[in-house]
């Protein structure tokens, strides 16, 4: 990445709901990517998290990223930030905001705060909730209705969650969020009215330049990718178990369906039939090369937000892909998408058999994708705007929490009941 512009360097503070594991989840893969634009520019980055270290963390300590496990409800973070005394505090995920935001701010009232939503986990639970209620109405097909929900329904659903309540009042309460899909921007600026100099658009920062990748008749198979513990991925799998993988074979009789997936529960690897051309391979050590050799990539999503992972190492390996509405969302804004986008199992069977078959097809999909790429997510166009955007928050900061009224509202309200309940806990944790 060459930044154009870049503000001072400082001090990072990253607070990580989980260390980053960027080969087995987007939000790992985008959190290493936002690390590595403030590293490029000269900052110096302590990355911490209260999280055990998962089986594929990043070895963060050789990019010169200096790590230090925290503790919940303890005091010794107090003592921690007001030593480090960061510029930056980045918040990954609402939890983490919610649990040390009042003590950052006691210790380090001058710190920009900004949280990394990742996806907005409220979206998400609420689409969640729809489609188990039309699981249990008995319509396991077709999901048109579902997965074309409007934003007004959605915003209906999600006002009466808990998790909506959080999560708002967490973006409210930092100066800046940082938001990977520009239709959950739009959702929160014109159904929750949050005014637009609190967010940003920062999707995947992806390395648009063309890369050499196999021809059609060089790859086989079909391929679906995703983290078993992500809820929607699970989903995903079961739709093409019960539903949409029987409509592609009785089409394709030896089509293989190869998927991929790190932290593979035994409920998933019962799924797996070789004879039914239905492979569940744990994790790939590297996605992006049985990425390149499949012919097609298969996500049904049912229900999600954010911006799909999986989807984006399609676009980096020509690889044309098959989804839904979920899926789509807030990936190609008015750009043709790279593959087919359907919302029941005949209707996304058939457009995989199309593009399993028909090259003609496949290249214009292919084609499709290297402009979105090209388009949607340069790395060095966001990196810049992300590093301007933090450059003019810092030096605006006391005029930008004046005019955020309610999030200095909310801090203090959140700050008082947290504040005593943290204390409280690690009084009785002390006893």
């Amino acid at each position: 990445m060459n930044h154009t512009t870049a503000p001072a360097p400082g001090k990072l503070l990253v607070i990580g709901y989980v260390w980053p594991e960027p080969r087995s989840s987007a939000a790992g893969g985008h959190m290493l990517q936002l690390l590595e634009c403030f590293l490029e520019s000269g900052w110096q980055i302590t990355f911490t998290s209260p999280a055990s270290e998962g089986e594929h963390k990043a070895d963060l300590a050789s990019l010169g990223i200096a790590e230090q496990s925290i503790e919940l409800n303890n005091s010794s973070f107090d003592r921690f930030v007001a030593e480090l005394q960061p510029d930056v505090v980045l918040f990954d995920r609402f939890m983490m905001e919610e649990q040390f935001g009042w003590r950052v701010e006691k210790h380090c009232p001058n710190a920009l705060r900004m949280l990394e939503t990742s996806d907005l986990q409220s979206l998400r639970d609420a689409r969640q909730q729809a489609l188990k209620e039309q699981l249990a109405a008995g319509n396991n097909d077709d999901f048109t209705e579902l997965l074309s929900l409007n934003q007004t329904e959605l915003f209906q659903r999600m006002a009466a969650s808990d998790i909506a309540q959080r999560e708002i009042a967490a973006i409210y309460r930092c100066d800046l969020s940082l938001m990977i899909s520009d239709a959950e921007i739009e959702l929160l600026t014109e159904q929750f009215k949050l005014p637009p100099a609190l967010l940003l658009h920062c999707p995947l920062l992806l390395d648009s330049t063309p890369q050499p990748v196999p021809s059609f008749d060089q790859r086989e198979h079909f391929i679906s990718i995703g983290n078993f513990r992500h809820a929607p991925n699970w989903d995903a799998v079961l739709w093409l178990k019960n539903s949409i993988w029987p409509l592609i074979r009785q089409q394709l009789p030896k089509a293989q369906l190869h998927i991929y997936g790190s932290y593979t529960p035994p409920k998933a690897t019962a799924l797996h039939n070789a004879a039914q051309g239905f492979h569940i391979l744990n994790w790939a050590p590297d996605a992006l090369e049985v990425m390149r050799n499949a012919r097609v990539c298969l996500a049904p999503l049912r229900f999600g937000a954010g911006i799909k992972g999986k989807i984006a190492d399609a676009l980096l390996c020509g690889t044309p892909n098959v989804t839904t509405p979920i899926g789509s969302e807030g990936m190609h804004g008015e750009l043709p998408w790279p593959g087919q986008i359907a919302s029941n199992a005949q209707a996304i069977a058939d457009a995989a058999v199309r593009l399993y078959r028909d090259e003609a097809v496949w290249q214009q999909a292919q084609n499709h994708g290297w402009t979105l790429l090209a388009a949607r997510y340069e790395c060095t166009h966001f990196a810049a705007l992300l590093l301007a955007r933090i450059a003019q928050c810092r030096a605006n900061l006391a005029e930008q929490r004046r005019n955020n009224f309610t999030g200095s509202m909310l801090r203090h309200h959140l700050h008082k009941s947290t504040q005593y309940m943290a204390q409280w806990i690690e009084a009785k944790n002390r006893h």
